[in-house]
C-alpha cells in the first residue's frame, strides 16, 4: 500500500482547499457482500466540499472492504479505479467541487481505524476509532493530511441501548440516530467516535460539559474514582486557562476509557480516548494514580498545541508530544496534590530519552524535513527522544529564558495559528517575539542535534576555598544547579546540605569556580534535573554516594544520582552487582515511591535478567527479595500501602521457589496484607506457570473466576509461560500464524512466552523468531509489528548467536519500517548488554 510523502502532500495542499466533511457511518448493518457479516464490517458515507485552486490531478484516501460508489459533483465515478488506498481524481477544474463516497469498511481487531471490541463479561460490544497517522482512510475517504484542516460534520446509525461520542456534543435522535454539532476546523486524524452501552458520568464546569465514560462492567470502578478524575480535569482545566490566553476550544470534554487502546491516550478534540487500564480493577500505588493525573494534564495540553494549532507536517510530531509532555509534569505539579510529579519523570521517563538518544537510530528532536519524507517514518519517531528528551529540552529552554517570557511566546504562537498550522519555525518566531534571548541559536544546538552530553565535575581544594570546573562531552549549552553537602561529622552516614548554585556550562565545559571552605563530601551536577545530560561524580562525591545515597535529602537529587548509576551500569563504568549492593543498602530506606518501583524495576528486568550471566541470576533475584521483604517488614503497620504493594509485586516476580506465593495465593492474601485482588491473582499465577507449578485446570478456573478482559489477557499470559513444549507451540502458533488475537491478547501471549528459566526449552524458537516476525508484521501491520518488535523479541537471550541471527535479519528489504525499527533498537540494547555482561561465576 503506498504511503504518502511529503511531496505529495505539499502538491496537494497547494492545489486544494478542504472546506467540510459530511460523515454518516452506520454501525447497525453489515454490507450484503456474501462473505462478510455486520460483525466484520460497517457502513460510511463522506461528503466532501473543497476548492481546486487551479486546473489538476489529485487523488483521495480509503481502505474499504467494498467501494460501493464515488460520485464527483454529482457525475459517478467508476469504483474499480480504486488502486489500494488511492481514488484517482483527474481533470480537476479550478472552483468548488463536492466528493461523495460510500463504501463498506472493515472494522479493526489491532486499534487502528475503527476498533471493534466485545466484552467477555457481559456480552456487550463497543467500537471506537483511533485515526492517527493514516488511519482515518480505514473509517471514510480523506484528504488524509494534517495541513488540510476542515470542519467535521458526523452522524452515526447505532444499535439500540447505544450512546455515540464524538468531537462535538451529540444529539440522540431517538431513532438510532445520533448526530454530532459541526466542529472547528479539524485535521483529518482528529476525526474521533465512540460507541456503544457506555456507562457515563456527567459534570459541568466554567459552563462546559465534562464526561466520564467507560464500558458498563467497569462501572463500579470509575464511579469510584469519578470524583478524583473530575477533580484533576478541573484542576489541569483551571490552571491551562491561567497560563494560556486562549481559551479551551471546542464545545465539551469527554475522556472515554476504551478497550484494547494502543497508546496511553489520544487527544482527539473534545473526546480524548485512554486506554482503561486507568479504570482501576484493582489496588495501585499513588505514584500510578499520578500517572493517570499526568496523562488528563498531557491530552489536555494538547488541546491548544496539537488540535488549535496543529503541524503542517509529521517532523514536527516532536513539538507536540514534547510540549504536552512537559506541560503535563508542570502543571500537575503546580495544580493538584501530586507535587513530586518530576521525580517520576527523571526516574521512569528520562531514561527512556537517554537509552534511545544513544542508540544507532537516533535522530534530533526536530529532526530535518527530509528526515520524514513520508507518513511510514513519521512513526518512527515515536520515542523516548520525542517525549522525554524533547520535554526535557523545554523544560531546559524555560530554565534558560524564564518562564515568563517562555509563556508569553507560547501565547504570540496560539494568537497567530489559531485553528491553522504551524512548524518548528513558526513557534521558534513566536518565541523570539517574548525574549531578548537567541532561541533561534538555542534551538539549533539543543533541537537539531542528537546524543547525550555528558557532565563531569573536577572538584579540588585550593587553600581555604574549593573549586569547581565541569567538563563536557557534547555540544549544547546548559544551565545547571549544583549542590553542595557534608557529612554530619556526628554521624557519618547522615549529610548535610551545605548550599546550591547554578552555572552556565558553555559548549566545551565550563571554567574553575572558586567557593569558600573546604571542599564538600559530595557534589550533584544537575541536582534539581533541569537540563537533559548524563552526569557523573568525582571520586570523593562517589564514594559518599555509596555510603550515603538514601542520606540525600531530596528525592529529586536522590533520582539524578539513582539515574547516574544506572547510566553508569549500561556505559560500563559500575558492575552491575555494584548497583544491586547499592539498591540493598540504600533502597529499603528511600521514601519515594516512583525511586523505589524505578530501582527495583531496572534491578529485576535489566540487571538479573539481561546484565548478568545465568549463574549469577538466581544470586540478584535473591537481593531483590530481601529488598522487598524489608519494605515488608516495614510496612506491617499498615502505615504506606503504596510501598508495600510494590513490594509484593517485585517479591512475586523475583520469587525462585513457588511455596511462599502459593501460600499467599490459598490465603487469599499476603501475610499483614494486602488481600489478593484479581490483579495480584493473576501475578501469582503467572510466576507459578514459569515455574512449572501451575496448570491448565488452573488457569481455567481463574479464568472463570474472573471472566474479564484482563482475565482473559491473565489466562493467555499463563498459558504462554507453561514450561510445557506444547504450550511454547501453541503460544506460537497464536502469535505467529493464527493472526486472531487482538492487539493485547498478541502482547499477553507473547509476554509469556520468553522466560529466563525456560531457555533450553525455547532455544529453538530464536531463529523461527526473526523470519516469522517479518512474515507477520507484512500481513498484519504497524501496531501488531510494534507488538511483535517490543514483546515478542527474546529479551533473555543475551548471546552473540541471538545477535547474529539479528543483524541478518535486518539485511531483509522487505521488513515494513516499524518492525525494521524496533529490531535494531532491541539488537543494539543486546549488544550493550553483551558487552556489559561480567563473566560467568
Amino acid at each position: 500500500m503506498p504511503v504518502l510523502t511529503r511531496a505529495e502532500a505539499q502538491t496537494r495542499a497547494q492545489l486544494l482547499d478542504v472546506h467540510r466533511y459530511t460523515i454518516a457511518l452506520d454501525l447497525t448493518v453489515g454490507a450484503d457482500a456474501p462473505t462478510r457479516t455486520g460483525e466484520e464490517i460497517f457502513g460510511s458515507r463522506s461528503v466532501i466540499q473543497f476548492t481546486a485552486r487551479a486546473d489538476g490531478d489529485t487523488f483521495v484516501e480509503l481502505r474499504p472492504a467494498i467501494l460501493r460508489s464515488i460520485t464527483l459533483d454529482g457525475r459517478p465515478l467508476d469504483p474499480e479505479a480504486l488502486t489500494e488506498n488511492r481514488y484517482p481524481l483527474t481533470g480537476l477544474t479550478a472552483g468548488e467541487h463536492e466528493l461523495a463516497v460510500e463504501a463498506d469498511m472493515s472494522y479493526s481487531r489491532t486499534g487502528e481505524g475503527m476498533h471493534r471490541f466485545t466484552d467477555p463479561t457481559d456480552g456487550e460490544t463497543y467500537v471506537y476509532s483511533q485515526m492517527f497517522l493514516e488511519d482515518v482512510q480505514r473509517v471514510f475517504a480523506a484528504f488524509d493530511q494534517p495541513d488540510l484542516k476542515a470542519v467535521f460534520e458526523l452522524s452515526v446509525t447505532a444499535p439500540e441501548g447505544w450512546s455515540v461520542l464524538g468531537n462535538a456534543v451529540a444529539t440522540d435522535h431517538g431513532d438510532g440516530t445520533w448526530t454530532c454539532a459541526p466542529t472547528p476546523p479539524l485535521s483529518t486524524y482528529f476525526v474521533a467516535v465512540a460507541a456503544g452501552p457506555w456507562h457515563s458520568v456527567r459534570t459541568e464546569h466554567a459552563g462546559l460539559p465534562f464526561g466520564l465514560h467507560c464500558r458498563r462492567s467497569l462501572a463500579p470502578y470509575l464511579d469510584a474514582d469519578a470524583d478524583e478524575l473530575f477533580e484533576i480535569t478541573r484542576q489541569c482545566y483551571d490552571r491551562y486557562h491561567e497560563k494560556f490566553e486562549e481559551p479551551y476550544p471546542f464545545d465539551s470534554y469527554d475522556q472515554a476509557f476504551v478497550p484494547e487502546f494502543n497508546a496511553g491516550a489520544m487527544e482527539n478534540p473534545g473526546l480524548v480516548t485512554f486506554r482503561d487500564e486507568f479504570v482501576y480493577r484493582s489496588a495501585v500505588t499513588d505514584t500510578e494514580r499520578q500517572t493517570r493525573a499526568m496523562v488528563i494534564a498531557h491530552e489536555m495540553a494538547h488541546m491548544w498545541f496539537g488540535d488549535l494549532v496543529t503541524l503542517t507536517w509529521w517532523d514536527d510530531i516532536w513539538l507536540n508530544e514534547s510540549f504536552a509532555e512537559y506541560m503535563g509534569y508542570q502543571i500537575l505539579t503546580e495544580a493538584t496534590r501530586f507535587t513530586d510529579t518530576w521525580v517520576d519523570f527523571a526516574v521512569n521517563r528520562k531514561g527512556w530519552g537517554y537509552d534511545a538518544d544513544q542508540r544507532p537510530s537516533t535522530h534530533p528532536v526536530a529532526p530535518a524535513p527530509d528526515a520524514v519524507p513520508d507518513v511510514a517514518s513519521a512513526m518512527l519517531n515515536f520515542d523516548g527522544i520525542s517525549y522525554a528528551k524533547g520535554a526535557s529540552a523545554l523544560r531546559q529552554l524555560v530554565t534558560w529564558m524564564g518562564e515568563k517570557d517562555f509563556l508569553a511566546g507560547i501565547n504570540i504562537h496560539f494568537a497567530r495559528h489559531r485553528f491553522g498550522n504551524a512548524t518548528l519555525a513558526d513557534f521558534i518566531d513566536s518565541l523570539a517575539q517574548a525574549t531578548d534571548r537567541d532561541v533561534h541559536a538555542w534551538a539549533e544546538s539543543w533541537l537539531r542535534t542528537s546524543g547525550v552530553d555528558t557532565l563531569r565535575p573536577v572538584v579540588t581544594d585550593v587553600g581555604g576555598t574549593w573549586s569547581l570546573t565541569v567538563t563536557q562531552n557534547g555540544s549544547r549549552p546548559h544551565r545547571v544547579a549544583v549542590a553542595a553537602y557534608d557529612t554530619d561529622p556526628v554521624d557519618p552516614d547522615r549529610l548535610v546540605p551545605r548550599g546550591r548554585f547554578e552555572t552556565d556550562v558553555p559548549d566545551g565545559g565550563a571554567p574553575a569556580e572558586d567557593h569558600p571552605g573546604r571542599r564538600p563530601s559530595l557534589v550533584v551536577l544537575n541536582e534539581n534535573d533541569t537540563t537533559y545530560a548524563k552526569v557523573r561524580f568525582d571520586p570523593t562525591s562517589w564514594d559518599t554516594v555509596v555510603r550515603s545515597l538514601c542520606c540525600v535529602p531530596e528525592a529529586l537529587s536522590r533520582a539524578v544520582v539513582w539515574n547516574t548509576a544506572r547510566d553508569m551500569v549500561r556505559d560500563g563504568e559500575l558492575a552491575p552487582t555494584e548497583y544491586l549492593d547499592a539498591a540493598r543498602a540504600h533502597l529499603p530506606r528511600e521514601s519515594d515511591l516512583a525511586i523505589v518501583q524505578g530501582v527495583l524495576g531496572f534491578a529485576a528486568t535489566q540487571i538479573a535478567d539481561r546484565y548478568l550471566p545465568a549463574d549469577r541470576r538466581p544470586a540478584a533475584l535473591a537481593t531483590i527479595r530481601d529488598i522487598c521483604r524489608d519494605f515488608l517488614r516495614r510496612t506491617e503497620d499498615g502505615s504506606d500501602g503504596s510501598l508495600r504493594l510494590i513490594a509484593v509485586r517485585h517479591y512475586i516476580a523475583a520469587a525462585a521457589q513457588p511455596e511462599t506465593i502459593q501460600e499467599w495465593l490459598s490465603d487469599g492474601s499476603v501475610s499483614g496484607g494486602p488481600e489478593l485482588d484479581p490483579e495480584l491473582r493473576w501475578r501469582i499465577l503467572y510466576r507459578l506457570a514459569v515455574l512449572g507449578a501451575l496448570d491448565e485446570a488452573a488457569i481455567a478456573a481463574e479464568e472463570r473466576r474472573d471472566p474479564s478482559a484482563t482475565g482473559q489477557e491473565g489466562a493467555a499470559r499463563c498459558r504462554a509461560a507453561l514450561p510445557l513444549p506444547e504450550a511454547k507451540a501453541a503460544a506460537w502458533e497464536l502469535l505467529f500464524t493464527d493472526d486472531t488475537l487482538s492487539n493485547y491478547l498478541f502482547i499477553a501471549t507473547a509476554q509469556g512466552f520468553w522466560q529466563p528459566e525456560q531457555a533450553d526449552l525455547v532455544r529453538e524458537y530464536i531463529p523461527r523468531y526473526y523470519t516469522d516476525a517479518v512474515a507477520l508484521a507484512d500481513r498484519r501491520g504497524p501496531a501488531i509489528a510494534d507488538a511483535a518488535g517490543r514483546y515478542a523479541f527474546p529479551l533473555h537471550a543475551v548471546d552473540r548467536e541471538t545477535l547474529d541471527l539479528g543483524e541478518s535479519c535486518l539485511d531483509d528489504s522487505s521488513m515494513i519500517p516499524a518492525l525494521r525499527r524496533k529490531l535494531a533498537d532491541q539488537l543494539d540494547d543486546l549488544r550493550r548488554a553483551l558487552s556489559t555482561r561480567p563473566p560467568s561465576a
